[in-house]
Formats: C-alpha cells, structure tokens, sequence
C-alpha cells in the first residue's frame, strides 16, 4: 500500500498529510475530522480538494496538524490534500488551481515593533 505524504502550511499552521487508497476516512491528530473542526465550514474546507478532483471516496487520509488556529488548520490540511493528489494524478491541477487550491496563502501575522503599541498602532501622542 503505497502512502503520499505532503505538508500545508497557512499562517503558523503546519499539516502533515497522508494520502492512501482506501473508502474517503479522515483523521486528524488521531481523531475524526469532525469532531476536530466542529463547524460546517471548516469541515468543507478540509474535503474540499478530495471534492474539487471527485475523489471523496477513493482516498483515506490520515493528518497531523500543530500550531495556529482551527480556521488556519483546517486551511493547512487543504493545501496538503491538493499537493498529494497533484502528487498522484498530475491531470487534476488545472482543476484545483482554479478553485484556488493550489496556491500557499503567504499572508502572516506581522511583528509588533518596539516604541509601538502593537504592529501598526501607535501609544496615544500628547502635545502639552
């Protein structure tokens, strides 16, 4: 049984993804997906490459997942899902990288700067 193992990062988010033949299970940090992200959102956005390629069946996937927030977790497990089914079937690219799939979303949090309140926020100027 041959297994493809990726990695999605989104934000400080870091998902290492298994991808092998099986009925469409997935598992994150040892348990199911839905009891990891609890809404409806966050649970189309970990299916929604294994949806995009029309695979949703075919394919067991077995993650770990550390650091960041759900929404940036469940985003990490979608780009590594991507990344190991264009490992697999080079043809369905096209299709994920129209549903924006493909692509490392590079947005950070930005560092506070010192002598400021927070990034960009400056502490309260008196002239008098």
């Amino acid at each position: 049984m041959e297994v493809t193992n990726t990695s999605g990062r989104r934000k400080t988010a870091v998902a290492r993804v298994y991808l092998s033949k099986g009925n469409g299970t997935i598992t994150v940090n040892g348990k199911d997906f839905k009891l990891v992200f609890p809404t409806a959102t966050l649970q189309y956005y970990v299916q929604q490459s294994l949806e995009v390629a029309k695979v949703r069946n075919e394919y067991d996937v077995k993650v770990n997942v550390a650091g960041g927030g759900i929404t940036g977790q469940a985003q990490a497990i979608r780009l590594g899902i991507s990344k190991a089914l264009i490992e697999l079937n080079p043809e369905i690219k096209p299709a994920l990288r129209a549903e924006g799939l493909v692509t490392r979303d590079p947005r950070m949090v930005e560092r506070k700067k010192f002598g400021q309140k927070k990034a960009r926020k400056r502490f309260q100027f008196s002239k008098r």
